[in-house]
């Protein structure tokens, strides 16, 4: 059978007619003409074969055949209804995981108050902090479905993706208390001792390196670490230094915290997710909880 060249509503009329086993009953029931709902079964007794009602002693039955037919029939319209018009389920009462691709910095803060939120609002909602491997893989992540949501620094705008700005950050230079570097802190002093990167990707050489070859300088880069969290305690032990998120930096009592010695672009995080996911009532929440725990 080819679909293309049933009529739905078909569907629908024959659903009346199984019920009121009587034309102008149903007619009436749908608000439409008698003569329309005799057409409708007419050719629903051509689609499926069947003469489905027929004449018995002064009323009109059901044949063996529509008896058979109304249970599916009813199960395949609500399934219609469902698909097109899916029933609100409380938040509370769905089970589904998010998966939610972040750095390290921020998912230190927001991923306790998140699940606790969470907890509060939407138990049945579990979460997973995905591995991180940059912006371009998030993005793609996003696009062909491996991810749900992600946080990071999206440059451009996406046609498929959702955006939402969170929060604009900016840079500040992080080391111990008591540094010598601290006192007259200058360019000099600055590029006197080693810094640390974080990178995912073990890069030695960022952004800054580009700039500072510019104005004829360079800086020794004493460490590569992956994440944000092993570098606090890389700085309270050495003397080395780091340029750092300042909310970063903001919870650690331990690390003085100075402005850059040349201007250093911040940037602003985004909150992304696909458009498929715009009507998903779980994705957007936890969205909505991110946003308010970033902002």
């Amino acid at each position: 059978m080819n679909l293309r060249s049933l009529d739905l509503n078909l569907l629908v009329v024959l659903d009346a007619l199984l019920d009121e086993a009587h034309v102008s009953h149903a007619a009436d029931k749908l608000g439409m003409s008698q003569p329309a709902a005799s057409a409708a079964l007419q050719r629903c007794r051509y689609l499926f074969r069947d003469e489905l009602l027929e004449r018995g002693r002064g009323t009109m039955r059901l044949t063996p055949k529509a008896e058979a037919l109304r249970a599916p029939l009813k199960s395949l319209l609500a399934e219609v209804v469902n698909l097109v018009d899916p029933p609100k389920v409380p938040l509370a009462e769905i089970r589904k995981t998010v998966r939610i691709a972040m750095a390290d910095y921020p998912a230190v803060f927001v991923t306790a108050p998140l699940q606790q939120e969470l907890q509060r609002s939407a138990p049945g909602v579990d979460i997973v902090i995905q591995p991180w491997h940059g912006a371009e893989a998030a993005r793609q992540a996003l696009i062909d479905g491996s991810t749900d949501l992600a946080i990071s620094v999206f440059s451009s705008v996406e046609e498929k993706l959702h955006r939402e700005e969170v929060f604009v950050e900016h840079y500040v230079v992080a080391m111990r208390a008591g540094h010598p570097a601290a006192a007259g802190f200058n360019m000099n002093t600055w590029l006197k001792y080693p810094h640390i990167i974080v990178s995912g990707r073990g890069e030695t050489r960022t952004s800054l390196d580009a700039e500072l070859a510019k104005l004829g300088s360079s800086r020794r880069v004493g460490a590569v670490v992956p994440n944000f969290q092993m570098v606090p305690a890389l700085l309270q032990g050495s003397d080395m230094i780091a340029m750092l998120p300042s909310r970063v930096v903001a919870d650690f009592t331990a690390l003085i915290s100075l402005p850059p010695p040349v201007p250093v672009p911040g940037f602003t995080l985004h909150l992304a997710w696909h458009l498929r996911h715009e009507k998903d009532p779980v994705v957007r929440h936890v969205a909505d909880l991110l946003i308010e725990l970033l902002q």
